[in-house]
């Protein structure tokens, strides 16, 4: 998981804004396709895992998953520009402090 978070923002490091980073298609579709993966990953977790790691918000990341996959067209662009920038991080972070089952 936490390669795949480094990924969406290595490639979403060279843009400024939501716009310039929409405007890219192949960087967009390539962090869309990351988080894809990222919550087929959580989906395949214990739910022990998940409840002794309860700060994370895995249902969430799983429910963002579903969004992408069923909805990809209508997808918001400055809410995925808030995600990488302002959840991925925290994300990682969590992730580097989890604790191991």
């Amino acid at each position: 998981m936490k390669q795949t978070i480094e990924k969406n923002l290595e490639y979403s490091a060279e843009f400024s804004n939501a716009e310039e980073f929409v405007k890219d298609e192949k960087s967009f579709d390539a962090v869309m396709m990351k988080f894809i993966a990222l919550g087929e990953t959580v989906s395949k977790l214990s739910e022990n895992y998940k409840n002794i790691n309860n700060n994370i918000e895995w249902n969430k990341i799983h429910s963002f998953r579903n969004i992408i996959t069923h909805d990809y067209f209508g997808i918001d662009e400055y809410e995925v520009w808030q995600i990488i920038k302002l959840h991925l991080p925290k994300f990682k972070n969590d992730l580097e402090n989890i604790n191991i089952v």
